[in-house]
C-alpha cells in the first residue's frame, strides 16, 4: 500500500506544482491573482523550456508581481538545467510570497539538485518552525523532509546527528517508514561501526522493499560480523536485483547511497579470489 501511494505521488507531483484554483482567488476578492492565475493557465500546452511558457508566466507576473506560483513554475526549467543561481532567485520570490507552499520544496531541491546541504537544513528547519506540525515529504515523494535533513547532516560529516534524526522520525507516532528509510539508516549504522544494528535495520528494509543497495550493504555488514558465506550470498542477490533494475534511481540526480554494478562485481571478485 505504501509503495503504491508513493508511486502515485511521484507520477502526479514530480517537481510540478499544481495550478491553483483561480476561482478561489475570485471568491476571496483577490482580482489581480485571479487574473494572473487565468493567464498562467495558458502555459498548459507549452513545454517548460519554451520561450512561450516563460513569456506567459512573465505576463502573469506583470498582472500580479506577488503571484508565487508563477515564480515557482518559471524556476523549474532552471532547476532541471542546473542553473542554480537563476532557480534560487525565482524560488526565493516564491518563498517570499507564499512561504508555506514553497519553503519545504526549496529545501529539498537545494539538497537533491545542488548539494547545498547547509541551505537545505536551514530551509527544512525554518519550515518546521512555520508549520508547527508534520512538515511532509520531498517533491518526489520518497522521503519525509526530516529524513532529507538527516541526509544533509550525514553529508557534512555529522553522522551521529543524522542517526538521531532518522531514529526520531521512525519512532514518530503514525509515521510509516518510507520505502528506503531503513536502507539509509542501516548504512549509517554500518558506517558508524554499529554492525548488529546495521544488520537488524537492513533486514527490515529487505522485508519491506528489497533492492540491490540493501543486499550490497547487508553483504558488507555480514563481512564485518565475520559471516563470509552470507557476504557472498548477498552480493549474488545484489547483482541479480541490480540487473532487474531494482535499485536506487532518480531521473535528475544520483541518490544518496546509490551503488553501481561495478561495485558489486568488484566485491564478488574479491570473494572469489579468497575462495
Amino acid at each position: 500500500m505504501r509503495l503504491t501511494f508513493t508511486l502515485l505521488t511521484i507520477l502526479t507531483t514530480y517537481y510540478s506544482f499544481a495550478q491553483p484554483n483561480c476561482n478561489a482567488y475570485k471568491y476571496y476578492g483577490d482580482t489581480l491573482k485571479y487574473q494572473a492565475c487565468l493567464k498562467a493557465e495558458e502555459t498548459g500546452n507549452h513545454y517548460q523550456f519554451s520561450a512561450a511558457f516563460q513569456s506567459i508566466l512573465d505576463e502573469a507576473l506583470e498582472i500580479d508581481s506577488t503571484y508565487a506560483y508563477a515564480y515557482r513554475e518559471k524556476s523549474v526549467a532552471y532547476l532541471k538545467s542546473g542553473d542554480f543561481v537563476t532557480w534560487k532567485k525565482l524560488m526565493d520570490k516564491a518563498v517570499k510570497f507564499d512561504t508555506l507552499a514553497n519553503l519545504g520544496y526549496r529545501g529539498w531541491c537545494r539538497y537533491q539538485f545542488f548539494r547545498d546541504y547547509q541551505g537545505a537544513i536551514e530551509d527544512i528547519e525554518l519550515f518546521d518552525d512555520y508549520m508547527k506540525n508534520d512538515i511532509g515529504y520531498s517533491a518526489n515523494g520518497h522521503y519525509h523532509l526530516n529524513i532529507a535533513k538527516a541526509f544533509c547532516y550525514k553529508a557534512i560529516g555529522e553522522k551521529v546527528k543524522a542517526i538521531e534524526i532518522m531514529e526520531n522520525q521512525l519512532e514518530t507516532t503514525d509515521y510509516e517508514a518510507g520505502i528506503y528509510d531503513y536502507l539509509h539508516l542501516g548504512i549509517l549504522y554500518y558506517e558508524s561501526g554499529q554492525f548488529d544494528l546495521a544488520m537488524e535495520t537492513l533486514l527490515k528494509q529487505e522485508k519491506m522493499n528489497d533492492i540491490a543497495e540493501n543486499r550490497y550493504y547487508t553483504a558488507l555488514t555480514s563481512l564485518a560480523l565475520g559471516n563470509h558465506d552470507n557476504y557472498h550470498e548477498n552480493l549474488v542477490e545484489a547483482r541479480a536485483l541490480y540487473l532487474e533494475k531494482r535499485r536506487l534511481f532518480d531521473y535528475y540526480s544520483n541518490p544518496l547511497d546509490k551503488i553501481y554494478l561495478k561495485d558489486i562485481e568488484i566485491a564478488l571478485g574479491m570473494t572469489q579470489d579468497n575462495d
